[in-house]
């Protein structure tokens, strides 16, 4: 199926929900002008609808293989992705310093989101490399800057993140794998790494010339558990002084896991140290590497969110093309019997709304996100607050609806759509993969009762919903009083009942968002050049929001008033019996 780029909706989520036309007043983002955010977001969805979206069917069918060795991709992705580089797509938002072009980071998700509403699985590959610039420019030294950043930045070379292992899963204070200091010889200083890591997302390809892991790992008397961590950059080929490739290094790919989705991106399952001879350098200090890994991780985070937004997209473009071409039976109560298409039957044309709704709410929640972290990133302490709360939202809710609205895009295409050859299965299969990584959804609801609402004893919450309580509809002035109220329940109450309820008081609070960004889209049309038919599509999608996602995030509310005792009203035997 074809990818229209939906540009329209990113430009007007960067201008009204991040605010870029307000940080184009500021000397650091001078350079992103609306007609600079208009070309950037319309220059990416063209590329990739004409190289990345071709490939998307033909890498879930194909797969990454791996022979002799080594990850073998179809034809096509190396082309496709050396474009990619040429073009300058993955050096959006990193600093100019290091060959980026130094424009906000709600720009560079601009971005990546056509490259993953493309062709998600691909898309993989540069936003982890986008996390390990990161990474590198907050902790990294001045000589690992120098060495690694200018080549991460253009793509040339990839990046990854190293962190569970087979025994640790999501506890990564049970990681094994040791980093030894090395004392004498041409690696005095670095560390020999040694240890198996698993997931480890486009951990080995030959896309790039080189590919530089981020591995969590223990140096001799570490404290146990995650206190004990440190944080070792392990580049796939030596560097050497004058920044050519050398040898390899003692690194190797044992195996790729075969997946329900994301055929295109190996998923490795990587070996350090087999010969003993795997170097690395410590970034950050030791035992700091929980804390370097974070910035890499939310990063990540922001962009898995995104990820909801995109197979979202792609999957509602496929039912609504299928909506209108499949035509079957008459239009019940219309005079007129003969057949129509399905799109003019009412529960078709429901969900059809209901997955336009949650699509656009999750972008307008996602950009408004990363418009708070560009301002975060330029010194206002109270932007960065609201978007650390805003991370757990946007990675948990927007992944939960992309595999919602990914589902739905089956159901419109009835059993068709559970054939294989229609498309519309893959999209389910990509998406389920989102709730789950970076952190599974429940973690994020977890981190949302626990760190985030902590900050300023809640303060941080309550400034939001109080701000969405006075300026969105009544709908969502009861929603957003709900959430506070709520909350300053669960810092009066226990830690098991505020942990049981996580999961629906997270829907609910991103729901309030998301609802408040799609209203503030629908205000600020007068003072924008929307096409008209366009308008009047925002105002009724917003209208749908509030009237049907709306109330049922009231239900969630009410579900986190229930707490944790039915749940331990049978025993572990009990239950799963």
């Amino acid at each position: 199926m074809t990818f229209n780029p939906p540009s329209i909706d990113q430009v007007l989520a960067l201008r009204v929900n991040a605010g870029l036309d307000a940080l184009a007043q500021t000397e650091r983002f001078a350079a992103a002008s609306p007609d600079v955010v208009e070309a950037v977001v319309e220059g990416a969805g063209q590329f990739a609808a004409g190289e990345w979206a071709p490939l998307n069917r033909k890498g879930d069918t194909e797969g990454a293989r791996l022979i002799d060795g080594k990850v073998v991709l179809p034809d096509g992705f190396a082309q496709a992705y050396a474009d990619f580089v040429e073009a300058g797509w993955n050096s959006i938002s990193a600093p100019e310093d290091f060959g980026g072009q130094g424009l906000p980071q709600s720009l560079a998700v601009a971005v990546l989101e056509c490259m993953g509403t493309a062709n998600m699985a691909f898309s993989l590959l540069p936003m982890l490399t986008v996390g390990a610039i990161e990474a590198l420019i907050h902790h990294g030294s001045t000589a690992q800057q120098a060495t690694y950043l200018a080549k991460i930045v253009s793509g040339e070379w990839s990046g990854t993140m190293n962190l569970t292992e087979p025994q640790a899963g999501s506890d990564l204070g049970a990681l094994r794998s040791t980093a030894v200091p090395i004392t004498e010889g041409p690696h005095a200083g670095k560390y020999r790494i040694a240890g198996q890591k698993i997931f480890i997302t486009w951990g080995e390809h030959d896309l790039a010339e080189n590919i530089v892991h981020l591995v969590l790992a223990r140096a001799p008397g570490a404290p146990a558990g995650s206190r004990g961590i440190s944080l070792f950059l392990v580049p796939k080929f030596h560097v050497e002084p004058d920044g050519s490739l050398g040898a390899r290094n003692d690194l190797k790919v044992v195996s790729l896991e075969h997946k329900l989705g994301i055929h295109a991106s190996p998923t490795c399952v990587m070996s350090y140290g087999d010969n003993g001879e795997c170097i690395g350098e410590l970034v950050g200090a030791e035992n700091e590497g929980l804390r370097c890994m974070f910035t890499m991780m939310n990063n990540a985070r922001i962009n898995v969110g995104a990820q909801g937004v995109q197979i979202a997209e792609r999957a509602m473009q496929q039912a609504m093309a299928y909506a209108n071409d499949r035509v079957q039976s008459a239009r019940a109560g219309s005079p007129d019997k003969n057949p129509v298409a399905i799109v003019e039957h009412p529960d078709v044309r429901r969900t059809l709304l209901r997955m336009r709704a949650l699509t656009e709410g999750g972008r307008a929640l996602l950009y408004y996100a990363t418009g708070q972290l560009d301002r975060g990133n330029m010194g206002d302490a109270e932007a960065q607050l609201c978007a650390e709360l805003l991370v757990p939202l946007v990675k948990a809710w927007c992944t939960d609806k992309g595999v919602e609205v990914a589902s739905l895009g089956i159901q419109v295409h009835g059993g068709m759509g559970f054939i294989e050859e229609t498309g519309a299965a893959q999209h389910y299969r990509d998406a389920r993969i989102a709730p789950i990584y970076e952190g599974t959804n429940g973690i994020q609801a977890a981190d949302l009762v626990t760190r985030k609402l902590g900050l300023e004893q809640g303060g941080v919450l309550f400034a939001l919903m109080d701000e969405i309580a006075g300026n969105g509809s009544p709908a969502l002035r009861d929603l957003a009083l709900g959430c506070k109220a709520t909350a300053e329940r669960f810092l009066a109450g226990s830690l098991d009942d505020r942990l049981a309820a996580s999961v629906p008081f997270l829907d609910a609070c991103a729901v309030a968002v998301a609802g408040w960004q799609l209203e503030r889209q629908v205000a600020a049309r007068p003072s924008l050049d929307l096409p008209e038919a366009f308008a009047k599509r925002k105002a009724v999608v917003a209208h749908y929001f509030a009237d049907h996602i709306v109330p049922e995030a009231m239900g969630a509310l009410a579900q986190a008033g229930h707490g944790a005792a039915l749940l331990y009203d049978l025993t572990s035997e009990e239950l799963t019996a």
